[in-house]
């Protein structure tokens, strides 16, 4: 892949990202893209990301008898919306990249609510059951949670066309504002993670 190709598939995932639905009037919470040394945190799996291993809490780990099909890192927002005078997650919207194993090639994808992760590049699906993820505390304060969610519906033969579990890990940010809300307000809060897809082993 050329440099010109890696430069073309960056841009277009952060075009992509602004077509993910995000409601109007949405204000945005903790996106500081260049926050004090002292107020950073540490260099995370997120950022570093080449496609090694991230530390997995043992309670995400799928059953037996699946291994992984793609790794990818994601930077995007958490969408909360006033509900009753609370904050409620209403959707995410984020970008993902990464690579895919067998055949190895980098890959990208788009994050939005179902939650859901489409292939911008073949355009198959899969909708995860977010009713019955399993959690596990983020290493980072102040951040969401980390998930191993099933996949409960998949779309289309290509890269995520035979998803059976989604890992959620080393999340930073992402968590809904403290304090009350009023009206109709909505809020988008950024956030990185490292997603992990995978495949029932052939």
């Amino acid at each position: 892949m050329t440099r010109r190709q890696v430069r073309f598939i960056g841009a277009f995932g952060a075009l992509a990202l602004t077509a993910v639905a995000v409601p109007a009037g949405v204000s945005f919470a903790g996106t500081d893209r260049t926050p004090a040394a002292s107020s950073r945190p540490a260099t995370t799996q997120a950022e570093s990301f080449l496609g090694g291993e991230p530390v997995v809490p043992p309670e995400l780990a799928p059953p037996a008898g699946h291994v992984v099909h793609a790794v990818l890192k994601a930077r995007g927002v958490q969408v909360y919306g006033c509900t009753t005078g609370a904050w409620t997650l209403i959707e995410p919207a984020a970008s993902l990249t990464g690579v895919q194993n067998r055949p190895a090639k980098r890959v990208t994808v788009l994050h939005f609510r179902g939650p859901s992760w489409q292939s911008d590049q073949d355009g198959s699906l899969v909708e995860g059951d977010g009713t019955t993820a399993v959690r596990a505390p983020s290493a980072h304060p102040a951040s969401i949670p980390q998930l191993r969610i099933t996949a409960k519906l998949t779309r289309g033969p290509g890269l995520l066309g035979n998803i059976t579990y989604i890992q959620r890990l080393d999340t930073v940010g992402g968590v809904a504002p403290a304090g009350a809300c009023s009206g109709s307000a909505t809020t988008a809060v950024s956030y990185r993670a490292v997603y992990r897809f995978f495949v029932a082993k052939s």
